[in-house]
């Protein structure tokens, strides 16, 4: 920028702004304000002291440094007037941000000061006003101008990483070079000035699993075949340091924690190769009658197996469900057992990953086998009846004693005890029958009428002598067989009635006789009785022995065929 005198009778002025850059212990003057002056040069090389001066301010960019720790207040720069004579008479005023509080300025000399430490991160410059003015007329001797002054960094700010500590992750067995995690570091001073502010990230913890970019703060596997079941996580410390890492540059650390995830890189094995396992022969069907498992050092679905039963013969007494929860396989009866018939029952158990990982394909079929020898155990067992369900039958009226037939149990077990019989009486009444205790043989206690009661259901217990609290029950039907004791009767009506007009063959009553014997036992015959005179007008029809019709029905009989 230029400004023009503006009165004649001024002589030239030059006013200088200098100042003292220190940095690692040099100081430098450089000029920050030149005034030019245009004088008339003569063929003959001399110069016209008769001249029109013209003068101009040309302000640039100036520095002082931050962080000034000295004894004495920081030297910025100087103004100077051609018009200073050295005498006192020019006063340099200045304004502006942070005059007369930071900067300072000897209205005698010119020569500004910083007189406070300056932090470039709070602010980077001040812009000021410079004015040179006559002491004793206060008449401006040069017109304000604006300049900058610029606070110069100096690298006092260490690399921080915000955010830290970190967490991250990555798979087990992963490639070297897979990518973790990418670290950035700040640094709060001037990254257009040297290298303050320049970072270079390294690895102070974490070798030889991991690595880090020099440049771009990301964090890599080194190592092949990390194993998470031989070690899960890790602890990895990255420097950032400013200067490009060069010695004397400041720097700042974070911790990553980084840790393995799972893959199906280890199938399922069982401990042992054969197992044993006591299921007493009472066990129920349907019900668990015992576990097992199959260890995987890999979690969540990466360990979730299958069990199975291979051999047919296992199969078909035995079922083995999953529990996803426990990983477990619960080994359910099909069937029902038998000490006696079968005391021992071999299983070949399967377990197999569900969750498969093609990678590791290499490393073979993701199964594991085992045999489970399952032992029976022999259980007191009550007797057992010969059928399930008896039907016997025997005729009414018969003598207290008959013998209506007889039931059989006997004890499963090996030892053979001995058996005892009962009848379980609290179901019936009145007590028709016995049972021989020692041979089952059930005999009547009373007659039985089959026309009062024609069946009767009762149940019969047995037990063993040597363990009297085990008893099984048999249901028996006993069917009352009938016989030919009651005679026929029938419902007689008071008069009846017949028509002077009646037809020959007529049929004025059919009679219909009744018997409380079963229907073999209640056919019947009809005649007149032979007391009686014969009648001429009246005549009787046997209707196949179930009814008979009459002209007229006084005094008939019926007789059974």
């Amino acid at each position: 920028m230029r400004i023009p005198a503006t009165t004649a009778c001024l002589c030239p002025l030059l006013i200088c702004l200098c100042f003292i850059q220190k940095s690692y212990g040099t100081s430098q003057l450089r000029p920050s304000v030149r005034a030019q002056s245009n004088q008339t040069k003569h063929p003959d090389g001399e110069r016209d002291v008769h001249h029109r001066p013209k003068r101009g301010w040309i302000w640039n960019q100036f520095f002082v440094l931050e962080e000034h720790i000295g004894p004495e207040a920081q030297h910025v720069g100087k103004l100077h007037s051609n018009s200073d004579k050295g005498d006192g008479s020019v006063r340099y005023l200045l304004t502006g941000e942070g005059a007369g509080t930071i900067f300072v300025i000897n209205e005698v000399t010119g020569d500004i000061h910083a007189s406070k430490s300056l932090d470039r991160e709070k602010k980077g410059h001040y812009v000021l006003h410079a004015q040179a003015i006559d002491r004793y007329t206060n008449r401006s001797l040069e017109p304000e101008s604006e300049f900058i002054i610029k606070v110069q960094d100096v690298n006092d700010n260490a690399p921080k990483f915000p955010d830290g500590p970190f967490a991250a992750a990555v798979p087990e067995m992963a490639d070297v070079g897979t990518s973790v995690f990418q670290l950035t570091a700040t640094d709060a001073d001037d990254p257009t000035y040297g290298n303050s502010a320049k970072i270079v990230y390294s690895i102070l913890q974490g070798q030889p699993y991991f690595s880090v970019d020099p440049k771009t703060g990301v964090i890599r596997t080194a190592l092949s075949n990390m194993d998470r079941e031989a070690r899960e996580r890790y602890s990895v410390v990255v420097q950032a340091k400013d200067m490009a890492g060069s010695v004397g540059g400041l720097s700042g650390s974070t911790t990553i924690n980084v840790t393995l995830t799972d893959v199906n890189d280890n199938p399922p094995k069982f401990p042992q190769k054969n197992y044993q396992l006591y299921v007493p022969e009472s066990a129920q069907i349907g019900k668990a009658v015992g576990k097992i498992k199959a260890n995987d050092e890999d979690l969540g679905v990466n360990a979730e197996m299958r069990y199975s039963i291979t051999n047919a013969e296992g199969k078909a007494m035995f079922s083995i469900t999953t529990d996803t929860d426990q990983k477990e396989g619960i080994i359910s009866l099909r069937l029902p057992l038998n000490y006696e018939k079968r005391k021992v029952h071999t299983l070949h158990i399967e377990g197999v990953n569900t969750h498969r990982d093609p990678r590791f394909s290499h490393l073979g079929a993701f199964k594991d086998t085992t045999t489970l020898r399952i032992i029976i155990g022999d259980v007191d067992e009550p007797p057992v009846f010969s059928i399930d369900y008896y039907i016997m039958d025997v005729y009414e009226n018969s003598p207290v004693g008959t013998e209506v037939g007889t039931v059989t149990a006997q004890d499963p077990d090996s030892t053979k005890s001995p058996v005892r019989y009962f009848i379980d009486h609290s179901e019936e009444e009145q007590v028709y029958f016995t049972i021989g205790l020692n041979n089952g043989v059930i005999k009547t206690t009373r007659s039985l009428d089959r026309e009062d009661v024609a069946w009767h259901n009762i149940t019969v217990m047995a037990s063993e002598v040597d363990n009297p609290s085990l008893v099984s029950h048999v249901p028996i039907t006993i069917q009352v067989l009938d016989v030919n004791d009651n005679a026929p009767y029938i419902a007689r009506d008071d008069e009846i009635i017949v028509c002077e007009t009646s037809r020959a063959g007529q049929v004025i009553q059919t009679v219909r006789p009744s018997d409380k014997d079963n229907f073999a036992n209640g056919r019947f015959s009809f005649a007149l009785p032979i007391d009686l005179p014969v009648n001429p007008n009246f005549t009787l029809k046997d209707n196949e022995g179930r009814l008979a019709i009459v002209a007229f029905a006084l005094g008939l009989v019926w007789m059974i065929s």
